[in-house]
């Protein structure tokens, strides 16, 4: 297996340089996690050192790498210290940054791009197809150890009074459930329902409330999401996706059905469930990665006239925005946080995120 390095320098600042080594987190791909020594990261030109504060545990991380390196591409893992959700505190910063300074907090872009496609000028460094693209815990050293090396320009300024954990979501579950609604222009005017309730579904209600929606319904298959998503205070109702959901939902709406819809499931009675709950020209976001979706044209789509948008993660400035929305509602994606754990519990945090966790599973650093 191919591992490709970070980038160093020889001459940078020596602050992080004090000790050799550092432990970080590896994937061997047999459900276990590998802690062991790793080089400390020194700084190069355009980027900037992170003390870690925060590293979250997310499901494409079990999907493709934990229980078998599955990915090709972009999802391929090429041996590096994972975690693609990280927070952290600049502690030193490199020839040629222009805008980072060290004690500035941050949250870090999970890609890094090329810098010149056309992706990459829209800030969505996750469309990039340069052989020079990697990703954070894929292909460069991720956020699962005490410091990581990053390129300034993947670096979004974390505003007060977000915590180091609201920051690490920011990026990815937040991050993507925020460019999907906004894609769908949802607004305070909507009635929303979400299917699929886990850490990325909970976002899509935490998001909703922060455009301003004041109803919101989940639907879900499994009961203690179901209980754990009705205890977070973001949803109206959370409906039991095995009895009669959609009979649930005309009730609520009066028989007209909800104005807009996401499925972040990725499962096809899930997705279907969405577009048939839909009033006439109502929107659909579909999130969820993988699975089928079959349609009635016709029934569901064209005489009701609706709108269906996929959505692949959020780029650079969508994530700042979203940051700055989410400290002036001062809403905490930290709410969406099941089970904490220190990196030297790696292990038992990964296994929590396979099974039995019911929301979000983070990496927490002491200051």
């Amino acid at each position: 297996m191919s591992t490709r390095t970070n980038p160093a320098t020889t001459d940078g600042p020596t602050d992080t340089t004090k000790t050799a080594t550092m432990v970080g987190a590896f994937l061997p791909g047999d459900g276990t996690v590998d802690l062991r020594a790793t080089p400390r990261p020194r700084v190069g030109h355009g980027q900037v050192v992170l003390a870690t504060r925060a590293s979250g545990v997310c499901g494409s991380d079990i999907h493709y790498i934990y229980n078998g390196h599955i990915g090709e591409g972009g999802a391929a893992y090429e041996g590096v210290v994972a975690g693609h959700e990280p927070a952290g505190e600049v502690i030193e910063v490199g020839p040629g940054c222009k805008r980072l300074k060290p004690g500035d907090r941050v949250a870090v872009y999970h890609i890094s791009g090329c810098g010149q496609c056309d992706e990459c000028a829209r800030g969505y460094f996750i469309g990039c197809t340069s052989e020079s693209r990697a990703a954070y815990g894929w292909q460069r050293d991720g956020g699962h150890a005490p410091y990581i090396l990053a390129e300034e320009n993947t670096c979004v300024p974390l505003p007060e009074p977000l915590t180091y954990v609201d920051g690490a979501f920011i990026a990815c579950g937040i991050g993507t459930v925020y460019e999907a609604l906004s894609r769908i222009a949802l607004n305070g005017a909507d009635r929303l329902l979400v299917t699929g309730l886990g850490p990325v579904g909970a976002a899509a209600a935490l998001v909703a409330r922060a455009f301003g929606v004041t109803t919101v319904y989940g639907a879900e298959v499994v009961p203690k999401r179901m209980e754990w998503a009705r205890s977070l205070g973001l949803f109206d109702e959370v409906l039991d996706s095995t009895v009669e959901p959609l009979e649930r939902i005309h009730e609520l709406t009066g028989g007209t059905g909800v104005e807009a819809a996401v499925d972040c499931s990725g499962h096809h009675a899930a997705r279907s469930l969405a577009l048939k709950a839909l009033r006439v020209r109502g929107r659909l976001a579909l999130v969820g990665e993988g699975g089928q979706m079959t349609l009635d044209v016709s029934n569901d789509v064209l005489h009701k006239q609706v709108r269906i948008s996929g959505s692949w993660v959020t780029s650079v400035q969508g994530m700042t925005r979203l940051g700055e929305l989410l400290a002036r509602r001062e809403l905490h994606p930290e709410l969406l946080v099941s089970d904490r754990f220190p990196l030297e519990e790696a292990g038992r945090a990964y296994e929590a995120a396979a099974g039995r966790a019911a929301g979000k599973v983070c990496l927490v650093f002491e200051d």
